[in-house]
């Protein structure tokens, strides 16, 4: 009896020891998840006998977070008692995994009505990430309306889910559903809906969340802190966002780099530059989407050297194969107008990945090397690298300047073949090239063929190609089809029928068009617009209303005004109105050696020889000279 007592109580001590390190494993590869080892210890639990409802559920959660399907759910169905966990386990696995198992998800969600676990809030919190991860929006509002209790997460969750969804304003209205609810919203609430608040660019509102964080107490949080700056900044206020990030205590390279993109965003490439100094006195070591963001404050100021000495501590960060900076490097150099040393970064990088191709592709365009970016583009066809949206739309303005028929059509019959045609931005693209190159009847038919989806840019480049050419009805006509098809006109498709107005003649059309812009759409006219109908007054010899037109002006005129009426002047022989436009002239932009010729013809085609004499003198005298004229002529073989 003595041996057979001890012999159990060895073997219990070996059970308990063996069922204490299946607990620790399994701990640890909830911990740190592993494919191999967890099969290895399911397989070891089966040849062991230790096999348990226990086991079993962890092991189905483990393989969930490995994200192998198969196995978490043949555990999970055979599980006869399954608990809250396990099925936001299975749930998080769906969603990580994306849309093709949305009937997966929605058997999953009828196990959890069927098991009784409708009312744990828990549970019914992991549906709603899994709908949301689907994009099922439907059945989120659905499941959130049948829930009979919310907590702050179902918000949060709704809020956050909607906005990765492209719903702002659904999300926005979840906010405000919840606050009349009176539910008191958390720092994952508010760090959720700022950049709502951002896509949205509403300021106003974006400062009454503001007082809220500050009047919660959570003004110490650094997310928090990070997305008031990058809310700010969306909102186009600089400034506030100066305020935040000054006055917070500690900031971290997100902070930094956040504030970096919004000085270059605004315009502001310098202010970019000098918070890198900053950053480097308070001890922040930037990350590669930092040392992006400066290359291109760099490339828009070209600033070579800046850029250089950015690159060579890419190098020694040993970040220069990271695809974000060797894109920024191939584009700081080739806005500095260093091709070269554009081409030098790209053959280092790897030829198989799509973005450095699109990058250097832009390069020579920016340095109006079209023929250079059409055989790139040919090369990464030959090579199999895959383009996408963002090639095309990088290299059709090759096109453009190319101004070769036979080329386009070779372009256009790919986007046809390659389905890229159906993409709107790369359509557009395709009738800007005709348009430039003078094949409206292309341009047109590709225009033609878009039925559905023509947006604002689509409109103003058919329009502006028909402007261009001269063809002022049509462009007039196209416009007015744009206002009938429900799509609002811009600045830039106002300028666009203006000038062709302008080109053709169309007087009392361009005036009737410029009192549409300010009466209908209640758009203030901006300094191009002013010069379009300085120029359609000017050209028809109404010259007292195009200079009676600048003085009711709310800015000053700028050049481009003023070198309207004085060309108008030149026609016309007004020689007191042309004297009023060189003067303002020779102040805006005293090197533009065609302003002292003009004003020079009008005084000798008054007679005026003495007076054009001086203007003649005073040229000579600041050393500007008249650059001769020259033409660019395309010579082929047949």
């Amino acid at each position: 009896m003595s041996s057979l007592s001890q012999a159990l109580t060895k073997a219990k001590e070996v059970l308990t020891a063996t069922a204490t390190q299946f607990h620790s494993l399994l701990h640890h590869l909830t911990a740190t998840p592993s494919l191999i080892k967890t099969k290895q210890l399911h397989a070891h639990t089966i040849t062991s006998g230790t096999h348990s409802p226990y086991v079993s559920s962890n092991l189905a959660k483990v393989y969930a977070l490995c994200s192998h399907l198969q196995y978490a759910r043949k555990l999970f169905d055979e599980m006869p008692d399954r608990k809250p966990f396990l099925y936001n386990a299975l749930i998080r696995m769906y969603v990580k995994n994306g849309l093709p198992l949305v009937g997966a998800g929605v058997v999953v969600h009828g196990k959890i009505v069927v098991d009784g676990f409708g009312l744990e809030m828990f549970v019914m919190n992991g549906l709603l990430a899994m709908y949301m991860g689907f994009g099922e929006r439907d059945m989120v509002r659905r499941v959130f309306d049948a829930m009979q209790e919310r907590d702050v997460v179902s918000w949060n969750t709704m809020i956050s889910g909607y906005f990765r969804n492209g719903c702002a304003r659904e999300a926005l209205s979840v906010f405000g559903r919840m606050m009349n609810e009176g539910v008191e919203p958390d720092r994952a609430t508010l760090v959720s809906l700022l950049p709502v608040i951002g896509s949205l660019k509403s300021k106003v509102l974006g400062r009454l969340v503001h007082a809220l964080v500050e009047e919660k107490g959570l003004g110490k949080n650094l997310a928090l802190r990070n997305a008031l700056v990058d809310m700010y900044i969306k909102c186009g206020g600089m400034d506030e966002a100066r305020v935040v990030f000054d006055n917070m205590g500690e900031r971290d390279v997100v902070t930094w780099t956040t504030m970096i993109n919004g000085y270059i965003l605004s315009g502001e490439p310098r202010g970019a530059l000098a918070l890198c100094w900053m950053m480097q006195c308070e001890g922040v070591k930037p990350n590669s989407v930092t040392i992006a963001s400066l290359l291109s404050a760099c490339g828009s100021l070209r600033l070579l050297e800046q850029g250089k000495c950015l690159h060579g501590w890419t190098i020694r960060q040993k970040l220069e194969s990271d695809v974000i900076v060797v894109t920024a490097l191939i584009d700081m150099y080739s806005k500095s107008n260093s091709l070269n040393q554009s081409f030098q970064v790209f053959v280092k990088t790897s030829r198989k990945r799509t973005v450095p191709w699109n990058s250097i592709i832009s390069g020579c365009i920016h340095n109006s090397l079209a023929r250079d970016a059409i055989e790139l583009f040919k090369q990464m066809l030959v090579e199999a690298v895959k383009p996408n949206e963002a090639t095309l739309n990088c290299l059709l303005p090759a096109y453009s300047i190319f101004v070769d028929l036979h080329q386009t059509m070779n372009i256009h019959g790919y986007l046809v073949r390659s389905g890229f045609l159906s993409c709107i931005e790369v359509a557009t693209g395709l009738i800007d090239a005709y348009s430039k190159g003078g094949s409206l009847e292309y341009a047109y038919k590709t225009f033609n063929g878009i039925s559905e989806d023509r947006d604002i840019v689509l409109w103003s480049v058919i329009i502006a190609g028909y402007g261009t050419h001269g063809h002022g009805k049509t462009a007039l006509s196209l416009f007015y089809q744009m206002v009938q098809s429900g799509v609002r006109p811009n600045e830039v498709t106002f300028t666009s029928v203006l000038h062709a107005c302008s080109h053709a003649g169309l007087v009392e059309e361009g005036l009737e068009l410029f009192r549409f812009m300010l009466n209908d759409q209640k758009l203030i006219p901006n300094a191009d617009h002013y010069t379009c109908i300085v120029d359609l007054l000017g050209r028809a010899g109404r010259l007292v209303e195009a200079y009676d037109l600048i003085r009711t002006m709310s800015f000053q005129p700028n050049h481009a005004i003023w070198g309207a009426i004085l060309s108008a002047c030149v026609i016309h022989d007004n020689v007191e109105l042309g004297e009023v436009a060189a003067k303002w002239l020779f102040e805006l932009d005293p090197e533009n050696t065609g302003n002292y010729v003009l004003m020079a013809k009008i005084y000798a085609a008054a007679g005026r020889w003495k007076d054009a004499e001086n203007v003649r003198y005073t040229m000579s005298e600041i050393e500007l000279r008249k650059s001769p004229a020259h033409s660019l002529i395309d010579v082929r073989n047949n």
